[in-house]
């Protein structure tokens, strides 16, 4: 049983469909209002069934007024490093500290080849991720003095000028499945974002993917508690429960409640495009989950 002390988050996982034009922005105004804590959107730049998701995420955050959002996750092989820092400090500035940064390797090889991208392994590619990250960081860095230099193989920036600072601390969250990612999110991110769905040995599979995490962060000199675990999630409201995340929302929360005592899980990101499932999944699954899961950590700190 694992359980990492983190406050819950309830997040929409929402489609970035581009007709009709305003919908997915319609779903994150309708997920601030319903109380919500994040809206994220996929980031698939060669997809031309979908907006642009950086467009989208600063056109979205015009439109709310407190919840936070993210990309789940940006396609990193397509948003080069020292631009993609400058523009998510931008956006969380003018969102007033709204924006968290979710982003990924990149998977779609021939895809992002023909938008003009490089073609990475797998190794490569968690490579250029942890160089990434660490032009993020440094871009974001903007009291240190001196400009940036970063000589890595896959990213290289000479003396570029750092900042702006984000309006607060942006928390870098890594979409990751195999071992040798797991292991960098726990070195360096702040949070993990999978998706309960390419588990193929289901929440089980989070024990296992869990270990790998903390062991790159206490390798790190890090507290793996300080990496917060999120989750893509999908299912069906039904009257009778039939399996997982399957059945009214008592059974939702009992299901959430138990992925976070048992995995970790702190952050639970609903992929729906629908408004009432949104507005349900706020209004009763959210605090449920909430009220079970503070009452079994105090019975557990008694």
């Amino acid at each position: 049983m694992t359980d990492y002390g983190h406050d819950l988050l309830f997040g929409a996982f929402v489609t970035p469909t581009a007709q009709p034009v305003h919908h997915a922005v319609d779903l994150a105004v309708t997920a601030d209002r319903a109380g919500l804590d994040l809206v994220t959107f996929q980031d698939h730049p060669y997809q031309p069934r979908f907006h642009d998701t950086w467009t989208l995420l600063s056109y979205a955050a015009a439109r709310t007024e407190r919840i936070h959002l993210s990309g789940n996750v940006l396609n990193l092989p397509l948003r080069q490093p020292a631009v993609l820092a400058r523009s998510a400090a931008s956006l969380d500035l003018l969102s007033g500290g709204r924006f968290e940064l979710g982003i990924g390797a990149g998977g779609f090889w021939d895809a992002i080849e023909a938008m003009g991208g490089r073609r990475l392994s797998p190794g490569q590619a968690v490579d250029a991720l942890e160089e990434a990250i660490h032009v993020i960081r440094e871009v974001w860095a903007a009291d240190r003095p001196g400009g940036i230099r970063v000589d890595g193989t896959y990213y290289r920036v000479q003396g570029a000028k750092r900042g702006p600072a984000p309006a607060h601390d942006v928390k870098v969250w890594i979409g990751a499945y195999k071992p040798r990612m797991l292991r960098l999110t726990g070195r360096v991110a702040d949070g993990w974002l999978p998706t309960l769905q390419y588990l193929s040995g289901g929440p089980a599979d989070l024990t296992a993917m869990n270990a790998h995490i903390d062991e790159g962060a206490v390798a790190a000199g890090r507290d793996p508690a300080g990496v917060r675990r999120l989750l893509n999630i999908g299912g069906r409201f039904a009257t009778n429960g039939r399996a997982l995340l399957d059945g009214p929302p008592e059974q939702w929360a009992e299901d959430l409640a138990g992925l976070a005592l048992e995995y970790g899980v702190s952050a639970f990101i609903l992929a729906a495009d629908d408004p009432a499932t949104l507005e349900l999944f706020a209004a009763e699954v959210a605090p449920a989950t909430r009220e079970l899961v503070a009452e079994e950590r105090a019975r557990a700190s008694r």
